[in-house]
């Protein structure tokens, strides 16, 4: 008997007032009984709008009907036929943009939280599931794959159940790449992560972390010296930019990079730890995407009064809307329609203001967009004593500054075909890469697609 119901089980998670002092995830996860009876929500549709939405294809009917007989292992192995990264997917993807804004039963009510029904079955599975990992026979080839954020290890894992010898070189001193650096704790727990990454070495993927390529071994060493036939470079789109405005050099303005950094990959924020990180009374966040997010909750959490300072309105803010809601419930206050003109630092160069531009909305323009504009005359001063800049990432130059031959737009995302095929033989890309900062779900996209092209490549 389906579930009718017109709205989604509600997510258990802390209450605002407790978890915005703490690190700990804030959503729990459903209860066997909530995620059988939100399976029995989905209509089992016979054309499967919802995969069209999944950038890995995931057949989301199936895996949910095996949720709604109460099979959650079965729903697992549906879910990784497409997915190397479940658990991560089922918390940081913004399903209500993909796969569930397809959903046939969102159109008169809240569609099934496809999202949600993900994350607990790949959670039953890590908790429940003894069954070793089954590790396909070689098949004579090597792969290397640059950087191990989710577009490296989805291309990684698909390679590696081809039976490929792959190996992935990761700059940083832990794998993750973006899952571990950029998104808090309390939205993925790093113990979430690395179980994945467990997961792909048992099936014969090899890591190396501090191997900056570019640096310690550049591309032509890889597959000239090395013996690896093909490369993928999935290094994502760590270069913060800034907004060229006075005051951006004083002491107490980061980019959210180093922020996140600090207090995701280094653990700042714990007792003791070795890494150091500023604790401003009032922070002001430039920026309005997810990343601005996690720097304004993080900040939260470390005890200051946090400002969002955004130069549109809020239906314009390219957050997801879960997370600007978490934002606003746990006390963060955001300034609408405001843009900065400079930061204010004191006489030991420290900063201790900032003053704003008032915006408004231009009339739509041939593409339907309203552009920001200064509101003539309407200037705003506030005080703050830190400001994080999160407005945008390139990707870093270094790979293709030492690879002869990448081709490389303006602003430094690389050149890449729809199959990843770079201007390079043997050499693909994507993910943040290629595309600039993205989401998750599409960099793992762009990492499937790579690796069926490489075994296209190389087998044929």
């Amino acid at each position: 008997m389906p579930n009718m119901s017109l709205v989604k089980n509600p997510m258990p998670s802390q209450e605002p007032d407790v978890r915005n002092k703490n690190f700990s995830e804030v959503a729990l996860g459903y209860s066997e009984e909530q995620a059988i009876d939100e399976a029995q929500r989905c209509l089992n549709c016979k054309m499967k709008p919802c995969v069209t939405g999944c950038p890995v294809q995931i057949d989301i009917p199936r895996f949910i009907g095996f949720v709604a007989a109460g099979e959650f292992e079965k729903a697992y192995e549906v879910i990784t036929e497409s997915s190397s990264l479940p658990a991560v997917c089922g918390r940081v993807c913004p399903q209500e943009t993909q796969c569930e804004s397809k959903c046939v039963r969102g159109k008169k009510g809240e569609p099934v939280a496809i999202g949600r029904l993900e994350r607990f079955v790949a959670d039953w599975h890590n908790q429940n599931s003894t069954a070793a990992v089954k590790v396909p026979e070689k098949n004579g080839h090597k792969v290397a794959v640059i950087g191990s954020g989710p577009s490296g290890l989805t291309c990684a894992g698909d390679l590696a159940k081809k039976g490929y010898d792959v190996t992935i070189f990761e700059a940083l001193h832990l794998p993750g790449g973006v899952l571990v650096y950029g998104i808090p704790e309390f939205r993925l727990p790093k113990a979430i992560v690395q179980k994945e990454i467990d997961s792909l070495k048992a099936l014969g993927v090899k890591v190396e972390t501090n191997m900056v390529i570019g640096k310690v071994l550049s591309i032509d060493e890889l597959m000239e010296e090395q013996g690896f036939e093909a490369v993928f470079i999935g290094s994502g789109a760590g270069l913060p930019r800034f907004m060229k405005i006075p005051g951006e050099n004083l002491n107490g303005v980061f980019s959210a990079n180093e922020f996140l950094t600090r207090v995701n990959l280094m653990k700042a924020y714990k007792d003791g730890a070795q890494t150091p990180i500023y604790h401003g009374k009032k922070i002001a966040v430039v920026g309005g995407g997810n990343v601005a997010m996690d720097a304004a909750r993080c900040a939260k959490r470390l005890g200051a009064d946090v400002t969002v300072v955004y130069r549109r309105t809020q239906n314009e803010l390219p957050a997801r809307h879960e997370e600007v809601e978490h934002a606003m419930e746990e006390g963060i206050v955001f300034k609408f329609l405001t843009n900065p003109t400079e930061i204010k630092g004191d006489d030991k160069g420290w900063v201790c203001g900032m003053t704003c531009q008032e915006m408004e909305l231009s009339e739509p323009d041939e593409s339907g967009r309203r552009k920001p504009v200064p509101k003539e005359g309407a200037i705003i001063d506030f005080e703050c004593d830190g400001v994080i800049m999160s407005i945008g990432t390139s990707p870093n130059p270094l790979i293709k500054s030492t690879t002869e031959g990448l081709e490389t737009q303006k602003w430094g995302g690389i050149v890449a075909d729809e199959n990843g095929q770079t201007s390079r033989a043997h050499v693909y890309a994507g993910g943040d890469a290629v595309t600039g900062a993205a989401t998750v779900i599409l960099a793992m996209g762009a990492g499937k697609t790579a690796a069926g092209a490489i075994d296209k490549d190389l087998m044929g």
